[in-house]
């Protein structure tokens, strides 16, 4: 007998959770990415399922099929997310998506479904780029996106490689690279995911019942990426260096963290430095290196790119000023992502049949792996609604009934794509 919804989450739940934080510190080719690595294959060989693991790392479970050479170009209808997390992230971001993933397929066997196509069910490798500094690394090896050779070079805090992380973990790191076999057999890709915001939340439909709907459709991913500002100054004695003669890279750092929040505010965009590293890092130093990641999103490329250029230009005015020296680097970019116009719709048609509520259309900020891989295969997602629209952090939530109608919602989507 399969595991329930419910049985399957308190399973997976203590799996790379920390006791201090509560949050989840499931990072790629760790200990804690391997405990996840089992139990997704657990559940797959539990249901019957032919369990493969790419070239990449990503873990696929077909039914229907062998493998991925059984399924003709174009056939297969896939769905699941990601298992990994951010430092301290909550227990919804990835999961619920594979869980849900695995409960669909057991309401459609329960309902009698006859497929007429084979069904995937993957768990995608490294998509937080929590480790190494690049999100959703498998997606993005598998579509070409990211290349083996700078693959190699992502290294993490600790200084290990991917190769070396990989190859500690029992993975082939010569083996990685572009899929375009395993991708071209894939008509479909669909993606649930808790929604990282409140949109759903506060959706008013017009119904009597009240705002906010547990289900809704996404239509874009906005552009977004990552760069790092490095200032270098001079380190000195923090109580003997006057003010005046210092050089120190601090102050142009906290100067550019305030003109990154007021140029977004501006634009009606996102940024946010979430991450720093200071050299020597002392208590009583002035800093020779501060080194501080920005995170940056808005809703299209004219506007991201307004300000990504205010800030540097803010940084540099301020990084003169100071006697600081100051490079940018941009580790990752991820364009707009339209999700299919004929998928999307079909899908809205499949959740709106028999229904007097229309389903949420929505934007979002956050990156998938379904907007890596719409570049060469047709994707959607569905988003579950999350009550506070907190994300990437411990108090990440999702109701058990909007859980229980995200996979109702799956089932009704891959019944409709893939059976008869």
């Amino acid at each position: 007998m399969t595991a329930s919804f419910h049985e399957m989450w308190e399973e997976l739940r203590p799996l790379g959770r920390d006791s201090s934080s509560g949050g989840y510190r499931r990072y790629a080719w760790t200990g804690a990415d391997a405990d996840c690595r089992a139990w997704f294959r657990a559940q797959a060989e539990a249901r019957g399922l032919a369990y493969e693991l790419d070239r990449n790392g990503n873990q696929w479970a077909w039914l229907g099929a062998t493998g991925h050479q059984d399924v003709a170009p174009g056939d297969a209808v896939v769905t699941g997310s990601h298992l990994d997390s951010v430092p301290d992230g909550g227990a919804f971001d990835g999961p619920l998506g594979v869980v849900s993933s695995f409960a669909a397929l057991d309401e459609l066997r329960r309902r009698g479904a006859e497929f007429d196509k084979p069904l995937a069910i993957v768990n995608f490798g490294d998509e937080e780029g929590a480790r190494f500094g690049l999100a959703c690394v498998g997606s993005r090896l598998a579509a070409g996106a990211l290349t083996p050779e700078a693959a190699h070079r992502l290294r993490d805090g600790d200084g290990v490689s991917l190769p070396q992380a990989m190859e500690r973990a029992g993975h082939d790191p010569d083996a990685i690279g572009p899929d375009p076999e395993r991708l071209a057999r894939i008509g479909a890709f669909v993606e649930l995911h808790v929604e990282q915001g409140r949109a759903l939340a506060d959706f008013d439909s017009g119904s009597a019942a009240g705002p906010g709907a547990p289900v809704g459709i996404a239509s874009a991913i906005w552009p977004h990426g990552r760069w790092r500002f490095d200032f270098r100054g001079e380190a000195n004695h923090a109580g003997t260096t006057r003010l005046e003669d210092r050089r120190d890279p601090m102050l142009s750092y906290a100067a550019t963290v305030l003109a990154a929040r007021e140029q977004a505010r501006l634009a009606g965009a996102l940024a946010t430095f979430g991450k720093i590293s200071v050299e020597p890092n002392g208590v009583n130093a002035i800093p020779s290196l501060v080194r501080g990641w920005l995170d940056s999103r808005a809703p299209d490329q004219d506007t991201l790119d307004t300000v990504i250029t205010g800030i540097e230009q803010a940084a540099a005015e301020r990084a003169a000023r100071d006697g600081v020296d100051l490079s940018v680097v941009r580790e990752s970019f991820t364009p707009v992502v339209e999700f299919q116009h004929a998928l999307r719709d079909e899908l809205s048609a499949i959740l709106g049949k028999g229904r007097e509520r229309s389903v949420p259309v929505l934007g979002t900020g956050a990156g998938h792996d379904a907007g890596i891989l719409s570049g060469t295969v047709p994707t959607a997602m569905l988003f579950v609604r999350n009550p506070t629209g907190v994300s990437h952090s411990p108090a990440e939530a999702a109701a058990e009934d909007d859980c229980a109608a995200g996979v109702t919602a799956l089932a009704d989507v891959l019944e409709g794509l893939a059976c008869r």
